[in-house]
């Protein structure tokens, strides 16, 4: 079952042409939206389903700089920024809160991974701290966890996914924006190998930009277009619990947990030390990009061949500008959830904090990753078709710097100053 967003009043007609269309109705596209109607620049934002109904709603709400590789702090960086004023921007509570992100390992080699990646970073002047034991009881109490010790930054917080893009929604309409749900975007029109346009399921939009941010899908989009985008799905399974009492407002991240308070009291709780891969054809054709990453995190990953797989290979992979899409066929990808997981997530975390032994299960749900080789996202133009960029990749990192990522595509579209070095993400990087 989906988490509930809150609704929105969105078009229903679309407009015969504008300056910039967004591609994707996921809080990156959003953002981009949000920022370039704020600089008076018309857009059309076209989402094939439901606005978040994806991974944008799904993931965890964490807002963090911990943990993250040295050259993508400045984004992260930026993102708080722009998460603290995002309420005041769409005049809405987005749940922002900084209540600080905690990761505890239980290894002397867990410790030394967190200590590696402090001293990646000591020269970002951030406030992430190493803690003993003794420090994370204090911080988390009532635990029975044999910790080696962990990693905390205070100015790290959360989110709310069912909440945030629905403001940030409401807010790029207020500044002129014209979203469309239920209308799948089935290919560019181009002009002397330039984009001029979008070719939707309800007809087509002259355009002089276009900024696709389509997640897990964009890499077929791409595909049709005799472009390759390196990305590969993972499944997160995810549950929420009751409104109860815990023990902090710390979100905490173990080897095989994580929770974090959710805003109606609740916690967001998953099996952090695993995420499922059900392999598909993109497994088979560019799996071998990924065999660093294999090599390091093969214990992380669950990986199975079952129904995925033929229904992935019954989607199209080209297809013409008047025929159907598979981002027709396809309105909402929803994975199925794994009770095993969620089940280990709640035995691991019962184990270490008592107070979950009162947990109430609430609500379960599981949302689909887009990785890429690096883990990094791909927020860059395409220089083989001029008119298009690119905001899509974030490799389960995406919500928490969505505000600036958002950001960087917007000043890249309209060529304005950039919030970030655009560098680390650029396309030809692959």
């Amino acid at each position: 079952m989906a988490p509930v967003i809150t609704p929105v009043q969105t078009a229903t007609t679309l407009p015969l042409a504008t300056t910039v269309v967004v591609i994707g109705g996921g809080i990156v596209g959003l953002t981009a939206a949000l920022a370039l109607a704020e600089r008076n620049i018309p857009v059309v934002l076209l989402e094939k389903g439901r606005l978040a109904g994806e991974q944008s709603s799904r993931n965890l709400g964490w807002v963090r700089k911990t943990s993250r590789m040295a050259d993508d702090i400045p984004l992260a960086l930026a993102a708080d920024r722009l998460w603290a004023a995002m309420p005041e921007r769409t005049g809405q509570d987005v749940g922002y809160r900084k209540a600080g992100i905690m990761f505890v390992g239980r290894t002397d080699a867990q410790m030394a991974m967190h200590e590696g990646w402090l001293k990646s970073v000591e020269h970002l002047g951030l406030d992430s701290q190493l803690l003993t034991a003794q420090q994370i009881a204090a911080r988390v109490p009532g635990g029975r966890g044999n910790w080696a010790g962990g990693i905390y930054t205070p100015s790290d917080g959360r989110a709310e996914p069912t909440l945030a893009s629905s403001a940030i929604a409401r807010a790029a309409i207020a500044k002129g924006v014209t979203i469309v749900e239920n209308c799948a975007v089935r290919t560019l029109s181009l002009a002397g190998g330039n984009v001029s346009g979008v070719v939707t399921e309800k007809g087509e939009i002259r355009c002089e930009q276009v900024l696709l941010a389509g997640g897990l899908w964009s890499r077929r989009f791409l595909g049709n277009l005799g472009v390759s985008l390196p990305t590969l799905p993972l499944i997160c399974s995810v549950l929420r619990t009751a409104p109860m009492e815990g023990p902090t407002d710390i979100a905490v991240g173990a080897p095989d947990f994580s929770f974090r308070k959710h805003h109606d009291g609740g916690f967001i709780i998953t099996q952090r030390g695993a995420l499922d891969a059900s392999l598909t054809l993109d497994h088979l054709l560019i799996g071998s990009r990924y065999l660093q990453q294999l090599r390091t995190q093969r214990s992380f990953l669950r990986i199975s061949v079952g129904k995925n797989f033929v229904r992935d290979l019954a989607l199209p992979r080209r297809w013409k500008a008047h025929g159907r899409s598979p981002f027709e066929q396809v309105r909402t990808l929803d994975p199925q959830v794994n009770p095993a997981l969620n089940q280990e997530a709640m035995t691991n975390l019962r184990a270490a904090w008592p107070a979950f032994e009162k947990a109430v299960i609430a609500d379960v749900w599981a949302g689909a990753i887009d990785v890429t080789p690096d883990s990094n996202p791909v927020i860059g133009r395409v220089a083989k078709i001029p008119g298009l960029t690119l905001a899509t990749g974030f490799s389960g990192h995406g919500f928490g710097t969505s505000p600036a990522a958002g950001q960087l595509a917007a000043d890249l579209v309209s060529a304005a100053a950039l919030i970030i070095d655009p560098h680390p993400y650029r396309f030809e990087r692959f």
